[in-house]
């Protein structure tokens, strides 16, 4: 990372680091080994002096931007607060300057203008916490949380994303590393210095605590699948046959009349999303077609639309009118959402004097033995009945029904799943060395994979493309 690293120290950047809207306040943040002179270039106190370079760090001062290539009497473009924070005690561990204006986009825009003349460069998205990780300030995990922090859905993603901004995915994978550093150190002596370095004994020893770290890198493992589906949600699709109540279903879980319900058969032509929370989950919905044979053109595109939503769902609800009997549309349905995580929600169940289809009618068309346990709940969507077993029902699919504890540590991130999975594929190679009764040089070549696996989780052994794709996901002025 030295090339980064190199140009990071010679260019002062800025950015608008709050949001792209018409606000009271607007911060727009400038860092470098520059950002004091290039400010004071655009800056004048309240008595009217160029003198930022004689305010102390960690203050905040009064003044004006300036344009002083224009008329004295238009030269002031706002009326801002400056704060200004001293390398290394800064976010980026650079000189830091913040300049708090009026929230308009155009004033806001004008002194960003105004300090690209005056020598800064525009920032990449997320180069200020890029550069607080290339400066040593945040780890790889810390860096990502800030993100995961900034677009939390959920009250678990926000906790989520607190432990790791709180370095405990950081202590954990170091503590791992070190446990793993030592036995390879140990393996290096004892092959450079046998005589002083005993190695009777070791390879039983190292199984036990090989099979130590796998234990812990499996949890962490087993906890990711469900600490995305709280994080980011479930993709999930509702499917049926017109008039089923599909667009009812979507109307009572938002609220609000999103999608136009008649009695006319083939409304909903098109994809209608929207995203709701569901007890403890964020379900992304996606209202499709209903599904039938039809000739109507455009009413066939939204079928096969709809068709081609299902393979990618996480979660199908399939919604069925109870009060008319299952038919070959229907089955094209099932077939549809065979080996997919499915709820059946018989619907219109206040109409009880009218209902022909049961449980057993679905279990029995259901016979597919991954639908043994397929949930089936009779709701009524004109009068909002069976919404908490539908809760219910998802949670039980997804989380188990439990309740997650505050303490404990969820992995949600992708590529901090996929390198604890290639950390643990090393380390069961480095067990099945040991099994063989193989000479000790060959557990080290397993052993250095693993740490380096959990080293570029926390960004120890990361590259500068991966560094450079990570932030280039973030905001501009973050």
């Amino acid at each position: 990372m030295a090339n980064l690293l190199n140009r990071l120290n010679s260019d002062t950047i800025c950015a608008i680091a709050t949001a792209m809207s018409d606000a009271g306040i607007g911060i727009i943040r400038v860092s470098g080994p520059r950002a004091v002179e290039i400010c004071d270039k655009v800056y004048v106190s309240a008595g009217k002096k160029h003198n930022l370079l004689e305010h102390k760090p960690n203050t905040i001062t009064y003044g004006y931007i300036v344009d002083e290539s224009l008329q004295e009497e238009n030269q002031i473009v706002d009326e801002v607060m400056i704060s200004f924070m001293k390398a290394p005690h800064s976010y980026t561990r650079e000189d830091v300057i913040e300049i708090n204006s009026h929230g308009g986009m155009l004033v806001m825009n004008q002194i960003l203008e105004l300090l690209l003349k005056s020598g800064c460069r525009l920032a990449e998205p997320g180069e200020f916490t890029k550069r607080a990780f290339l400066n040593g300030r945040i780890d790889l995990t810390k860096a990502e949380a800030i993100m995961d922090v900034i677009s939390a859905q959920n009250n678990f993603a926000l906790e989520a994303s607190r432990n790791q901004l709180q370095g405990k995915i950081y202590s954990k994978i170091k503590a791992l590393r070190e446990i793993i550093i030592y036995q390879m150190a140990f393996i290096e002596s004892a092959l450079d210095d046998p005589e002083n370095y005993d190695l009777t004994g070791f390879s039983d020893k190292l199984d036990g605590i090989i099979a130590g770290v796998i234990d812990e890198i499996g949890h962490m493992i087993s906890t990711a699948d469900e600490g995305k589906i709280r994080k980011d949600g479930i993709k999930t699709v509702i499917v049926g046959k017109p008039n089923a109540g599909k667009s009812s279903l979507l109307n009572t879980l938002t609220g609000d009349d999103r999608a136009i319900v008649t009695d006319i058969a083939g409304t909903t032509r098109d994809i209608i999303e929207e995203t709701v929370r569901l007890g403890d989950i964020v379900l992304h919905l996606i209202d499709t077609a209903g599904i039938r044979n039809t000739d109507d053109i455009i009413e066939k595109i939204g079928v096969d639309k709809a068709k081609s939503m299902v393979q990618e769902a996480e979660l199908v609800l399939y919604i069925l009118d109870s009060t008319s009997e299952i038919d070959d549309e229907d089955g094209d349905i099932i077939d549809l959402c065979m080996n997919k995580k499915t709820i059946v929600l018989l619907n219109k169940d206040d109409l009880s004097d009218e209902i022909k289809i049961t449980e057993d009618i679905v279990r029995m068309r259901f016979s597919d033995a991954s639908n043994d346990n397929l949930p089936i709940i009779k709701t009524s969507m004109l009068k909002g009945n069976g919404i908490d077993d539908l809760k219910k029902a998802v949670s039980d699919l997804f989380l188990n029904g439990e309740i997650v504890p505050k303490q404990e540590l969820y992995i949600t991130n992708l590529r901090h799943k996929a390198l604890l999975q290639n950390a643990y594929d090393s380390l069961k190679l480095v067990r099945d060395s040991i099994s063989k009764d193989l000479s000790e040089d060959f557990y080290t070549v397993d052993l250095n994979d693993a740490y380096a696996s959990l080293g570029e989780i926390i960004g120890e052994e990361v590259g500068d493309d991966l560094v450079e794709e990570i932030f280039s996901k973030f905001c501009m002025g973050k």
